[in-house]
């Protein structure tokens, strides 16, 4: 089986856990979720990702006291890089390296993870993230309105 390209134009379901499933941003409570002040953060800095990477666009997101969901839209993007922005294609792996793609999803959520973990240790040392993320590829518009609904009622769960 070939190997998904995750820098490629689609709708991406992805779940991001905390360690330990550690309930670092907020809690539920008669079935709303309730923000803290980590939880906050986490919530800022995924509402500013398709403002730092102009081939994403978000759809429906919600944080929970453990783990986010979200929906992300990656389109194909041909703007021009300048010499900053250059990636570099070193390595055992060349360019064949998804993290040294910065359209892609794993380069993106790379960065969120990064940002929220860095201004929640300010006030949250013990925070973290565990290493991994789940993906699910959007097929059709079906699994899509499916994945909507599942979002907006996950705290009723």
């Amino acid at each position: 089986m070939e190997e998904y390209d995750y820098s490629s134009p689609g709708e991406y379901f992805v779940t991001i856990c905390a360690r330990g499933h550690k309930c670092f941003f907020g809690e539920i409570d008669r079935e709303e979720m309730h923000l803290n002040e980590s939880g906050i953060i986490a919530r800022n800095i995924w509402e500013n990702i398709a403002q730092k990477h102009l081939n994403v666009q978000l759809d429906e997101f919600i944080i929970m006291p453990n783990h986010i969901h979200g929906i992300i839209i990656l389109y194909k993007n041909n703007h021009c890089r300048d010499a900053i922005n250059r990636v570099s294609t070193g390595g055992i792996t060349k360019k064949h390296n998804p993290m040294l793609t910065r359209d892609s999803l794993s380069f993106i959520l790379k960065q969120y993870k990064s940002r929220v973990s860095y201004e929640i240790r300010k006030t949250q040392p013990g925070f973290a993230w565990q290493s991994r993320f789940y993906e699910h590829i959007i097929k059709d518009e079906k699994d899509l309105d499916n994945t909507r609904d599942y979002i907006i009622n996950n705290p009723l769960k």
